[in-house]
């Protein structure tokens, strides 16, 4: 073991210092210190205690505490002031003390009592502060805060703002009540999402004081068969100062995105009206071209059989080097049927020229349910919608994804119109994969044998009487078109499950 040093002996002349060090660091303090016997007879002040009571030494010393007091400061503050300080223990605290020109000041106040040998209280140290300035700009920011809080909280907007990983940190009223309307956990993630999918790529770089985005108008689907909700949302970065110590000389601030969004849905409903109208309008021209040219593409299908073989035939007679009067009118009879072909080709319609563009899955299969709404109700049918709130944006063509989902969903009102079929349910769903959206359309119909799940999709097949069968054929080309695939399936509880995987529109670089 090591032995112990022993503690060097303090010379005579730093044990004579001291006491006079001690008297000029009080004396020279920049803080109001007072000293007074158990009754608060001023004994002692220090030169900061006239600067802040305005009373010279002489005036303060033999008189009482009290002299400082002002009526302001409730009667039990002195209460429990000396009940503590009576006990042995400091106390500090606020009183609203006077100056000797009478004007009020707030004082911090620290009282520590001072023992004598024995163990008893001797003695008080009063050291005291004017913070009035201080409380007024305290008060000030809370008056200021509280204002800002009381405008925010009583906006007809709602007000998130988010830190960096898009986690809200403070909000409104009215954005609380948007997380019950949509029973969402945080909406502002959704209505981010919406935005991102929306332009297309990232929020770009974050600078104080800068608008991430503008008035940017974002739809977020309800479940249930609710209708959708419209917002036009605004994003600004602000710039806040890391309120930690060690952050003081650092100068670490973080940035926050404040997040605005109006609800414009009942604005947007009227736009909507107008659009589902034209929209209407629209897809019945588009239906009826589509079908004339099922309708000519069949007889063309019909027609070719028959002259093909007609074409072996008069080929045949041709290589044996008959020329009789059948051979030439069976050759005439050739020649008459493919310029009646010829004429049936030129007759089909060509498809209206279409740009590809981003496009809400959501929205074109709700397009397509309000359109066909009436036929649901008549026949009975329940719709079960589910879409994903938000889903990544898709690079197509919209008329003909419309044209495809119609398709699927006539194909499924058919197959629950059947007869005797009591249990009518149609199911539509939307989910995002990686890389790509998922449209399930599912129904509790008779369904298609799984033998005829790939044979379904050839051109004029159909397992109903009277029918061209060009509609499987024509959504899978879409689906092709598109980059994309359907395939058949049984749904969970029997039907038909149609399933449709289209890849999302690929994200630009941030802030492009």
């Amino acid at each position: 073991m090591s032995q112990r040093k022993q503690p060097l002996p303090v010379e005579p002349a730093s044990i004579d210092i001291l006491p006079r060090v001690f008297r000029e660091a009080v004396a020279q303090a920049d803080i109001a210190i007072s000293i007074t016997d158990t009754r608060a007879n001023i004994l002692y002040v220090n030169p900061a205690f006239e600067r802040v009571t305005g009373l010279a030494a002489a005036e303060a010393v033999g008189k009482n505490q009290s002299l400082l007091s002002a009526k302001a400061t409730p009667p039990g503050v002195y209460a429990a002031l000396w009940q503590t300080i009576g006990a042995g223990e400091p106390w500090n605290g606020s009183l609203v003390n006077r100056r000797k020109d009478g004007s009020e000041y707030l004082a911090d106040l620290l009282i520590t009592p001072v023992l004598d040998a024995d163990g008893k209280v001797g003695n008080f140290l009063g050291i005291h502060r004017d913070v009035t300035e201080m409380h007024r700009l305290e008060c000030r920011v809370n008056n200021q805060k509280a204002l800002i809080e009381s405008v925010v909280d009583s906006a007809p907007v709602a007000i998130a703002l988010l830190d960096g990983e898009d986690c809200v940190v403070l909000d409104n009223h009215e954005y609380k009540k948007l997380m019950g309307d949509l029973g969402m956990t945080e909406p502002a993630s959704v209505i981010l999402d919406a935005v991102r999918a929306d332009m297309g790529h990232g929020l770009g770089p974050a600078r104080d004081g800068t608008q991430a985005f503008a008035d940017r108008e974002i739809r977020i689907e309800q479940p249930g068969g609710k209708p959708p909700r419209w917002f036009s949302c605004t994003g600004t970065w602000v710039k806040s100062v890391d309120e930690g110590a060690d952050a003081f000389f650092g100068h670490r601030d973080s940035i926050y995105l404040l997040l605005i969004a109006k609800e414009i849905t009942q604005q947007r409903a009227q736009q909507e009206k107008a659009r589902i109208a034209a929209l209407q309008a629209t897809m019945a021209e588009e239906n009826r071209v589509s079908g004339l040219r099922e309708s000519l593409s069949a007889a063309l299908f019909q027609m070719e059989g028959p002259l093909n073989v007609l074409a072996s035939v008069v080929a045949m007679q041709e290589r044996r080097g008959k020329h009789d009067p059948t051979a030439a009118a069976l050759a005439a009879a050739l020649r008459a049927g493919q310029t009646a072909l010829d004429t049936l080709q030129r007759a089909i319609p060509e498809r209206s020229a279409e740009t590809a563009t981003a496009a809400n899955i959501n929205e074109l299969l709700r397009d397509v349910l309000d359109l066909v709404t009436v036929r649901l109700l008549a026949a009975g049918i329940t719709v079960n919608w589910k879409p994903q709130a938000v889903l990544p944006a898709v690079q197509a063509y919209p008329v003909r994804l419309r044209a495809l989902f119609k398709a699927l969903i006539d194909n499924a009102l058919e197959a629950l119109n059947a007869k005797g079929w009591r249990v009518r349910e149609l199911t539509v769903t939307t989910r995002s994969l990686p890389g790509s959206v998922e449209i399930i359309v599912a129904d509790s119909g008779p369904g298609i044998p799984p033998e005829l799940h790939l044979k379904a999709f050839e051109p004029f097949f159909s397992t109903k009487p009277n029918h061209a069968g060009t509609g499987l054929a024509m959504a899978q080309q879409v689906a092709t078109d598109h980059g994309g695939t359907i395939e058949i399936g049984e749904g969970h509880t029997g039907g038909c499950r149609m399933r449709i995987v289209l890849p999302a529109r690929s994200k630009g670089p941030a802030g492009a």
